[in-house]
């Protein structure tokens, strides 16, 4: 059990720097070939980010555990919204280009209708939904690239600051910079390919030691996955969120917050879904009903509503925005841990 325990966390450590590594190494590189930075940010960070969330639903997938696949995208969806974004929401409200996120909102309440309509109707995930999904992605990444190309001043699309190019300063070792600065392309595949690595090991520790920890507690993969699971792949975005409130762009994790929970609706459990059809998990109830069904697609599908309407309608956020998500993320859960004895 405590070998497990500890072999979680490594698998958490190996997703985040995987995904900071791969996200710097893709960007170093599509800035060495000249694409513009719009579309780094737009594509490669948003997509590095997350990865942890591909890697972790589609190893799961592979090996037959759905509930962790599916509970992973749909978890990180509620932690995205309700704990990421809240925070610098309820830090240091601000105002929000209304403009710039109509797209990626739009693509994420359209995903989630068929998302609802196949969980509701099917109950259960197939092949083909799972290949519609991936569609359903590239159709984005198009549009997005040319909005970028018919706007490329806007700059709420910008790469965030800490994949940025910092200010000139004295290195500490000369020369290891010289090398470093000379072979920079070569440092930058070493990123990707080193990153990649990580974030594929970590995925296997998370997978394998979420299940053990799960079995020994007697708790469900699907509420295992719903929060621990979905709360450590969702820490690149945590980390994100964070710094841009520490330097003064609270709003800026807005955008970052909705593209990641598209990606995980369209990417995340397009890629489970295609490597391996899934039933809706049923393990967890409430009086009698499937609590997926009850309360985490509702839920997903509430929180957007809460953190995006207002901003497009207001073209701000306000704080009582981010205590209400907060309040809503805390109540989910302590309810994940106590349904079980109100099954």
């Amino acid at each position: 059990m405590v070998l497990s325990i500890f072999l979680f966390a490594v698998g958490l450590v190996c997703l985040i720097k995987g995904g900071d590594w791969f996200v710097d190494g893709a960007a170093g590189v599509a800035k060495r070939f000249r694409l513009p930075e719009l579309l780094i940010g737009a594509t490669v960070v948003s997509i590095g980010t997350t990865l942890p969330e591909v890697m972790v639903s589609a190893t799961s997938a592979f090996e037959g555990h759905s509930a962790i696949a599916y509970g992973n995208a749909i978890g990180s969806i509620i932690c995205n919204t309700a704990l990421i974004a809240a925070i610098p929401i309820v830090a240091k409200p601000g105002p929000v280009n209304a403009k710039t996120f109509r797209t990626p909102v739009f693509f994420f309440f359209g995903a989630e209708a068929l998302y609802i309509v196949i969980s509701y109707a099917v109950g259960r995930f197939d092949r083909p939904v799972g290949i519609a999904l991936l569609v359903l992605f590239v159709i984005y990444m198009i549009v997005t690239v040319l909005s970028m190309k018919k706007n490329p001043g806007d700059p709420q699309v910008d790469l965030p600051e800490e994949a940025e190019e910092e200010p000139q300063k004295k290195p500490l070792f000369p020369a290891y910079a010289a090398f470093k600065d000379k072979h920079s392309l070569l440092f930058q595949i070493v990123d990707l390919v080193v990153g990649a690595a990580l974030i594929a090991v970590g995925a296997r520790l998370l997978v394998d030691n979420g299940t053990k920890i799960a079995e020994a507690l007697g708790v469900p993969e699907s509420v295992i996955a719903l929060t621990f699971v979905a709360l450590g792949t969702s820490l690149p975005e945590l980390v994100t969120a964070i710094t841009a409130l520490i330097k003064g762009h609270g709003a800026l994790s807005l955008g970052n917050v909705v593209g990641a929970n598209l990606f995980n609706l369209v990417l995340v459990s397009g890629a489970a879904i295609t490597i391996r059809p899934f039933d809706i998990p049923a393990e967890t109830r409430i009086f009698g009903q499937n609590a997926s069904l009850v309360l985490d697609v509702p839920l997903s599908l509430l929180v957007m509503a809460i953190l995006t309407v207002p901003a497009l309608l207001r073209g701000k956020l306000s704080r009582w925005q981010g205590i209400l998500l907060l309040a809503i993320y805390l109540a989910y859960t302590v309810l994940q841990f106590v349904l079980p004895a109100i099954a």
